[in-house]
């Protein structure tokens, strides 16, 4: 088992790059894997890489993004 002591993971659970939106469900099965390998409470769910880093040419619709992120809320 691998041990970051004192860290805090921030899992990327959905892709930015794409327009499919994630489901919950795959979005806690992320988390279900992570979990093999890093405490609950040092896990925090985020965005593959961020929506911002595409900010100058975005890849999705702000429409795509806002269910992205839908998803996540609801997987937590």
């Amino acid at each position: 088992m691998l041990k970051f002591e004192g860290k805090e993971l921030g899992l990327g659970v959905v892709n930015p790059r794409t327009d499919r939106v994630e489901t919950p469900e795959e979005v806690k099965a992320a988390v279900v894997r992570a979990l093999a390998l890093y405490p609950l409470e040092k896990i925090f769910l985020n965005p593959d890489c961020g929506f911002g880093t595409f900010s100058s040419r975005p890849l999705n619709t702000a429409d795509v993004a806002v269910q992205k992120l839908k998803s996540i809320v609801e997987a937590a």
